[in-house]
């Protein structure tokens, strides 16, 4: 790997070392031909915090040298409140401080890609690249990979709630799964895990550790990219500066500049270069370099409530960490990778349909093994679970848009939570769902009293101003640089940006509708299918045989 402060020109320029720059860094730097640079604003990911899977519960709460914590607009349909937003920063981007759940979504997620008319992105084409990504532990299958960057494991702790859980989701009627990203993606089952080892599998992990030793790749870490450098239509580089007040340097792209600066600052880094709205980049005084109204637009994100019950057994994360057992945790962790540290407390969950009539599941449960309220920054001093309960496929739309042309600054996001009809109904019916299967009798040896919403909240009326008041994200945006077939969409098929050559996008913020589940493996699997774009190689051959014939998700 170069010197930071020596390369000033490459032939591809990636701004931002997260889940998708670290797959592009590594695939693109792999045969030696290309000289590669990757910029990313925040450190290397070297603390013990990221390394350890429990270390998310101190990660993801508050703002972080990991963690970028911005905050939403107030959210006119949720009291006005603002929301934490906590977005990844440094190698590995979120994949280094989310709750390392692997889920592709549905099938069906991606065939309505394609069938917007976006040829190459239906489900039978991006199997390939999900499995060419993955090493799953249990072994290569139709569905899974073997020989990928990415290890993909089953659970491995044997605490009861789990199980319970699992058996009260069948207990309620619902289907049960033994893979989520197999044939049967709708019930409940067990997750499986980005972890190797007792150790959190990183994108940064996976790709760019692996690929630092090579000559032809640079890493320039504590890099703020402060706008892609565009002459006469075409995008030639970054400009990038140490942080606020620090003097500005250039680094020269002779291919391509790749934008994998997350679903927050890729539409932001397109508009302070000048690519986004006419009439917004007029109001901040920035030059006009492609007009594209849709950037900063189409934002999507999982809204999530939280049902919580005492737990009347000490089988919790407040019990492994309590008192003198949190020194204990962090020992036998660092020691012996053993105890409490190697899990994620999150093992198991569901997809199910609040409507019989649905084509695929609409909600998403994720079962806690802790309290979590307010992104487990309210600690309660007692054992107890939490069902987190979102809804996959939101109709609110909202809008990531610039407050400032100074690039240090935060944009104005706005999700728009609850802004539909059917998303404040979905809410409501989930919140009944979950409580349902929390009352189921294989529950009963580990349930104690409702803690959230409360024996209090009753009616609709009083359900939906529960969910007002307490809903948070569950960290799924995507959407505000759109890729579509239009010529509105900021992205075509390929992520090259409209109106601007030698530049694509390359992260979430290119769905075009949210995928149903976590949103980590589908942008990993985007950029996997992008480097093949950008080095010109022939597209992985679809894997037609594995779609049932009735539509059933295969993967």
């Amino acid at each position: 790997m170069a010197e930071a402060g020596s390369v000033t020109r490459a032939d591809y320029v990636i701004v931002g070392a997260g889940s998708a720059g670290c797959v592009l860094a590594a695939r693109l730097s792999e045969d030696g031909a290309a000289r590669v640079a990757l910029l990313e604003a925040g450190p290397k990911d070297s603390s013990l915090l990221v390394r350890m899977p429990a270390g998310a519960g101190r990660l993801i709460p508050t703002k972080n040298p990991q963690n970028w914590g911005f905050w939403t607009e107030p959210q006119a349909h949720c009291d006005n409140r603002r929301m934490f937003w906590p977005r990844g920063k440094g190698w590995g981007g979120s994949s280094s401080i989310n709750g390392m759940i692997y889920i592709r979504g549905h099938a069906r997620d991606y065939d309505q890609w394609r069938q917007m008319g976006l040829a190459g992105w239906g489900y039978r084409d991006v199997l390939p690249y999900f499995r060419r990504a993955e090493t799953f532990e249990a072994g290569a299958d139709p569905w899974h990979g073997g020989e990928g960057p990415l290890h993909v494991s089953r659970p491995s702790s044997h605490n009861p709630l789990y199980k319970a859980f699992v058996q009260a989701g069948a207990a309620a009627g619902h289907p049960v799964t033994r893979d989520f990203n197999g044939h049967q993606q709708e019930g409940f089952g067990p997750y499986q895990l980005t972890i190797k080892d007792g150790e959190r599998w990183s994108a940064s992990f996976a790709y760019l550790r692996p690929a630092i030793g090579r000559p032809n790749l640079t890493v320039i870490s504590q890099a703020y990219a402060t706008r892609i450098l565009i002459e006469k239509g075409r995008a030639v580089g970054v400009e990038y500066a140490g942080g606020p007040g620090k003097p500005a340097q250039r680094i020269y792209a002779d291919k391509e500049v790749l934008l994998a600066a997350g679903a927050v600052q890729s539409p932001q880094l397109l508009q302070l270069s000048g690519v986004g709205d006419p009439a917004l980049l007029a109001k901040f005084g920035i030059a006009v370099n492609a007009p594209l109204s849709e950037v900063g637009r189409n934002l999507q994100d999982h809204l999530d409530v939280c049902i919580i019950n005492e737990c009347t057994k000490p089988i919790t994360a407040y019990s492994a960490q309590a008192g003198i057992n949190q020194i204990k945790t962090g020992l036998n962790y660092m020691f012996r990778k053993q105890g409490p540290g190697r899990q994620n407390f999150l093992e198991s969950g569901a997809f199910l349909k609040t409507r019989p009539e649905l084509d695929r599941p609409d909600a998403q449960l994720h079962l806690v093994a802790a309290i979590m309220i307010d992104h487990g920054n309210t600690q309660m001093k007692q054992d107890g679970f939490t069902i987190h309960a979102c809804q996959l496929r939101p109709e609110s739309l909202g809008t990531i848009m610039l407050k400032s042309a100074d690039p240090f600054a935060e944009p104005a996001i706005d999700p728009n939570y609850l802004a539909a009809d059917l998303d404040r109904r979905t809410m409501r019916d989930l919140v009944k769902l979950s409580r349902d299967v929390a009352s189921q009798k294989p529950l009963d040896f580990l349930r104690g009293a409702e803690i959230r919403p409360g024996k209090d909240v009753k009616t609709d009326a009083e359900i939906d101003a529960w969910i007002r008041q307490t809903s948070e994200t569950i960290y799924h945006p995507v959407g505000a640089c759109r890729m579509g077939a239009d010529e509105r969409a900021v992205v075509d098929e390929t992520l090259r940006v409209r109106g601007v050559e030698g530049l694509r996008v390359v992260d979430a913020s290119v769905m075009p509708t949210l995928v149903g589940g976590n949103t980590n493996a589908p942008t990993i699997m985007i950029a996997e299918k992008a480097a093949d774009m950008i080095l010109g190689r022939k597209a992985m051959a679809p894997e037609d045989a594995l779609i049932a014939e009735d539509g059933e998700r295969a993967a």
